[in-house]
């Protein structure tokens, strides 16, 4: 009985994914590899975001006294980004009516460092960084986008193991396999750039893919996760008993006080941090919605130890907005491997979980893929003339 001959399937599958998908592939990873640096090119875009001000203590309810004051129509929910330098302040307002028909696409406002005076303002989507991440994450499809997105990466991750399969050298041939041999035609050269820069990049390729691919489809990780772990745990909606009502809200500083508290404590007693232990990083705030259509009440954003994304963590407190009662704490890490999981995507993903060496490397592999593109694309096509010109084959190797 004949083998099945593996090898031929698999180079022929990475072949023609490779041909179908690879255009699209390289669009969403030079998007990808540009964004893992976003808020540092979005600066260098605008240079008032780049000029640093005089250190001083940022006071929040100034800040949400200037959204206020200038965008008075503005009464939902504002989502302040906290960073840690001196330079201006990011708020988001998720739902304002003049790009109500364009899916998301928010307020994007910046504040002086004091929270005294807005510097800039645009809509997701309208300038550069946020269309290259809408061109990233749903490829200006909106939410069918993304779930294409997911199906695509794994495609791709069929691509990737199918160049792998079909390289898998025989027993007693590694040694020859991963070396570039002596070659006199352009199709075996280009064959051995691309095997060598394929297999350099095949398992962080991989790590981006299957987290891409989970980001992507989160409804499908989750009953992925509860099937082969346990259910994924998040966050419980709440509803509070005076939506309506007309009290005025509690101070930020005040809210935010007793948020961290209570976090300290929870940590404490729930993942066995000592209060020396328990360094909180704040990452954002969202205010009150005062449109009376929803519950009154922060939400406090917070990067914990056991946490490895600094802008995205997964601790959540939510303070009631004119009690200054903690009326939730939902933190990923107080579940189990499931939740530890997706509390791992984002930061692995954007390359935030290694600093500043992740994500360069993010960057070059990123960028690799439309080299890997290239290579594949020369010789399929240096391969495909010549079977159109025999007689050019016979002057040459293939």
């Amino acid at each position: 009985m004949h083998s099945i001959p593996i090898r031929k399937y698999a180079r022929r599958l990475h072949l023609w994914l490779g041909l179908s998908l690879g255009l699209l592939l390289v669009v969403i990873c030079l998007s990808g590899a540009a964004l893992v640096f976003y808020v540092e090119i979005d600066a260098w875009l605008h240079p008032v975001l780049e000029r640093k001000q005089a250190t001083t203590d940022t006071t929040w309810d100034n800040t949400l006294a200037t959204l206020n004051t200038a965008y008075p129509d503005k009464n939902g929910a504002w989502r302040i980004e906290v960073n840690d330098s001196n330079r201006p302040i990011s708020a988001r307002y998720y739902t304002p009516s003049e790009t109500r028909n364009e899916g998301f696409a928010p307020l994007m406002v910046w504040v002086s460092h004091d929270g005294n005076t807005v510097l800039r303002q645009g809509y997701w989507g309208h300038y550069l960084v946020t269309w290259l991440y809408d061109l990233h994450y749903t490829l200006l499809f909106g939410e069918t986008g993304t779930v294409l997105i997911g199906y695509m990466g794994l495609a791709a991750l069929i691509m990737l193991l199918s160049g792998l399969v079909a390289w898998w050298p025989k027993q007693g041939q590694w040694g020859k396999s991963i070396k570039f041999k002596a070659r006199n035609s352009a199709v075996g050269r280009l064959y051995d750039w691309h095997k060598v820069l394929g297999l350099i990049s095949f398992i962080p390729l991989s790590v981006l893919i299957i987290t891409g691919v989970m980001l992507a489809l989160p409804k499908e990780t989750n009953f992925m996760l509860s099937q082969l772990l346990e259910p994924v745990q998040s966050a419980k909606k709440l509803v509070l008993e005076h939506p309506n009502s007309t009290d005025k809200n509690i101070s930020i500083e005040q809210a935010l006080l007793a948020a961290r508290s209570a976090v300290t404590f929870h940590l404490s007693t729930y993942q066995g941090f000592n209060n020396q232990q328990t360094k909180l990083g704040l990452a954002w705030i969202q205010t009150p919605d005062n449109t009376g259509l929803s519950s009154r009440y922060f939400t406090f954003r917070f990067q914990t130890p056991s946490d490895p994304s600094t802008r995205f963590p997964n601790t959540f407190v939510k303070v009631d907005a004119q009690s200054a009662a903690v009326i939730d704490i939902f933190s990923t890490w107080d579940y189990g491997t499931a939740n530890i999981i997706k509390g791992w995507l984002h930061a692995l993903h954007d390359g935030s979980a290694g600093g500043i060496v992740l994500r360069v490397f993010w960057l070059l592999i990123g960028s690799a893929v439309l080299l890997l593109f290239l290579l594949g694309f020369m010789r399929w096509r240096i391969r495909t003339n010549r079977k159109l010109n025999p007689t050019q084959s016979k002057l040459t190797n293939s």
